[in-house]
Formats: structure tokens, C-alpha cells, sequence
């Protein structure tokens, strides 16, 4: 025994996961370039992204660069239940579990190997179980980080498997593209680039006082740690999310302010349930619009105390909307999305006083029972008969 410690921590990441599912559901897909999203990429299949398809490219980009790819609606609720049958595998195979989204988690397998074998083993079960038992492709990296585990799993993409073994991480990591490294965006890759620095190598040949002069104190060490493969994070379980949110593309016909408010309370209406469902409260509301320009805007208010209540929820939302009515009659809004910020744990707030008797909370809890029970149209709102919203999307990335 040597005593450097296993690459222990596997990085799990579903290859095109929308794409995916549509194309495990309809074998008519299979092999095509399939486009999840109207007017924005959602997804693309490996055969859209071959001619440059990517997320979250405008639509009609999209189409362009791929006439002949397959447009298809998101279905989220197919993509949540997918989700939830890959994470039971990924708890089934160790309880250190840290999901980063829908699709894509960290695992921390350290332990197992008298009971399940080494980490390329356990990573080739995983993969064979998710194909076999939920149908989908899923690309694992592993290493004794999880920043070398995720550059290995984008590394082996797509459907792929590669362990970064002790003591080989530098000769791997060194030849990749600076961009490879977490906090490197399109901004850093220039000035990267223009002082002659294009491999993650090149980048940790500078050295750090010199990264330092370049891109400033705090990127500089962060990115030399990162070159020479030091992340000490370990696999976080339970952490809880400090937010959630959801949107809607719009597409590019023109949209009345009637349907933007609809589509703001049809957003928050999924919202308040999942909320409730977490036992959470949240205290600030974030309304964020994309117009036809690509430009963007956000407006967010705090509230006096925190609630899971949808018509507190609601009512703000659609007051932020007010504010940024002036944004909205010279441009077309292509994007809608609501987020609820600095979550607290139920249990963990006190109740102010005094009690007065409003009954909102009662009918929340009542209409979250019924849709359990007789499906989510089984009960809605008003406004909303007469128009189709789906499922809540998830938050792209700024």
C-alpha cells in the first residue's frame, strides 16, 4: 500500500438529459438531432450538437445551423420522474450523495471497496443500472477530487467512463483547454489568451504571483490551486438549497401584458406547492425578463417576514412585473422566470404575532392535497383555464 488515498469521488453527469428522454420515449428520435425548446435550446441531442446546437441558443440559431433537427416541447414532469429513478441508483450505490441538479451529482464511494470493489467498478455498475434500469446514458468521471471528477466526466462525454488514478491527475489535467477550470469564462479565456496562455499547463507554468498580476488576487490562487489539481471540498450531504425557481420561454410572439401575468402566476402557483413541500420559506422574490434583444432585467423585493404562502408569493411577483412595465413596451419578452431566495427551514422561523384569521395557508395546503391526489389540473386558477404551462422549468445558468 502506498497510502495516497483512492480516487474515491465520483462525478455522475446524464448525458443531454432532456434530449435524452425525449429520445428514450420516442425510438422515432433515436439517431436524430433532436432540439428540446422553441424559443430557446433547452437541450440538443449529441446529433443537434454535432452542428454547433447549444444551450441556451435562440431557437431560430438553432434552427438555423440544424435544418433538419427534431423540435420537441419540454416535458419537465417525464425529466422529473427520470431524475428522481437515477438519484434512488445513486443513493442505492453509496449515502454520500450531493446532487448539483437534475442530472448531475457527486458521489463519495470511499468505504466500499471490501463490499462493492474499486471506484472503476462501482462507476461501471452505476452506468450499466442507469441504462438498464431507467434507459438513459450517463458519463462518470472519478478521482480524489471533485473538481478532477468532473473534468473527467465532461473529458469521456458523451456515454463514457474515465478514473483519474493518484498520481496521474496533473499529466491528465495539464494538456486541457484553460476553459476546462471552474471560473474561466469566455472574459478570462482572452486575457488568458492574450498573454499566451491557452492549456490548463500553460496556466500553471505562470505560477501564482504572476496569475495574481493578471487577473487579480482571489482568481489567481484559485485558478493556480485548481492547475495543479488541489480542491480539498469534500461530498456534502443534506446541504439544503438556499433557493428555487423556474421559467418560461416565450417565444418571440408578441405578448400582451395579460399573458405575462398569466405566465407569472402560473410559474408561482408551481412554486408555492414545491416550497411546501420542502418545508421551506422564503424571503425574497426575484423576477428576472429576457427580451428579443437577448438583454435582461431583474427586479427583487424582500418581504417584512418569511412565508410559503402563494398569494404573498404571488402578489409580490406580479407587483415586480408592474415595476418593470416600463421595460416591456418597446421590447418583445421572450423569457419569463421567478425565483425565491434566502430559504429558511419551516421549523426554524417564529411565528409573529398577533394570529389574525386568514385562512390562506388552509387553502394552499388544501389545493396542494387535491392536485396530489386527482393530478395537477385537478384544481387551478381562474386565469389559467383555457392555457397550456406544463411543468415549471428549472433555472438555466445565468
Amino acid at each position: 500500500m502506498t497510502g495516497i488515498p483512492a480516487a474515491t469521488i465520483l462525478h455522475a453527469d446524464l448525458d443531454s438529459f432532456y434530449a435524452s428522454v425525449e429520445q428514450r420515449d420516442n425510438p422515432v428520435l433515436r439517431g436524430r438531432p433532436v432540439i428540446v425548446g422553441g424559443g430557446v435550446v433547452l437541450a440538443a441531442s449529441y446529433e443537434a450538437k454535432a452542428f454547433g446546437v447549444r444551450t441556451p441558443m435562440p431557437g431560430h440559431e438553432a434552427r438555423a445551423l440544424c435544418p433538419r433537427a427534431v423540435v420537441v416541447r419540454p416535458r419537465f414532469e417525464a425529466y422529473s420522474e427520470a431524475s428522481k429513478a437515477v438519484f434512488e441508483i445513486f443513493r442505492d450505490t453509496t449515502p454520500i450523495v450531493e446532487g448539483i441538479s437534475v442530472d448531475e451529482a457527486f458521489l463519495d464511494v470511499s468505504g466500499l471497496r471490501m463490499i462493492a470493489g474499486d471506484p472503476e467498478d462501482i462507476a461501471r455498475r452505476l452506468r450499466e443500472r442507469v441504462r438498464d434500469e431507467v434507459g438513459l446514458p450517463i458519463s462518470v468521471g472519478g478521482a480524489r477530487s471533485k473538481f478532477l471528477a468532473k473534468v473527467a466526466s465532461a473529458a469521456c462525454k458523451p456515454d463514457g467512463l474515465r478514473i483519474v488514478a493518484p498520481g496521474t491527475e496533473l499529466a491528465f489535467l495539464h494538456p486541457l483547454p484553460v476553459r476546462r477550470l471552474w471560473g474561466v469564462g469566455a472574459v478570462t479565456e482572452r486575457r488568458l489568451a492574450d498573454a499566451g496562455i491557452s492549456t490548463v499547463g500553460d496556466l500553471a507554468a505562470l505560477g501564482e504571483s504572476r496569475l495574481c498580476s493578471l487577473l487579480g488576487r482571489g482568481a489567481g490562487r484559485h485558478l493556480f490551486a485548481l492547475s495543479m489539481g488541489v480542491d480539498p471540498r469534500r461530498v456534502e450531504v443534506g446541504r439544503r438549497r438556499g433557493s428555487i425557481g423556474a421559467q418560461r420561454a416565450l417565444g418571440r410572439r408578441p405578448k400582451t401584458r395579460a399573458d405575462l401575468d398569466t405566465t407569472v402566476i402560473a410559474i408561482v402557483d408551481g412554486l408555492g406547492k414545491r416550497l411546501r413541500k420542502a418545508e421551506r420559506l422564503c424571503r425574497t422574490v426575484v423576477l428576472r425578463i429576457r427580451f428579443d434583444d437577448f438583454s435582461r432585467a431583474t427586479r427583487s423585493r424582500t418581504l417584512w417576514e418569511p412565508t410559503d404562502r402563494t398569494d404573498v408569493i404571488m402578489s409580490t411577483a406580479r407587483t415586480l412585473l408592474d415595476d418593470a412595465a416600463g421595460l416591456l413596451t418597446d421590447r418583445g419578452c421572450t423569457l419569463v422566470g421567478v425565483s425565491l431566495t434566502n430559504l429558511d427551514d419551516t421549523d426554524a422561523v417564529q411565528l409573529t404575532l398577533p394570529f389574525d384569521a386568514d385562512h390562506g395557508a388552509e387553502l394552499d395546503t388544501t389545493m396542494d392535497s387535491l392536485r396530489e391526489r386527482f393530478g395537477r389540473d385537478a384544481v387551478t386558477r381562474a386565469v389559467l383555464v383555457g392555457h397550456h404551462h406544463g411543468a415549471d422549468a428549472p433555472m438555466l445558468p445565468d
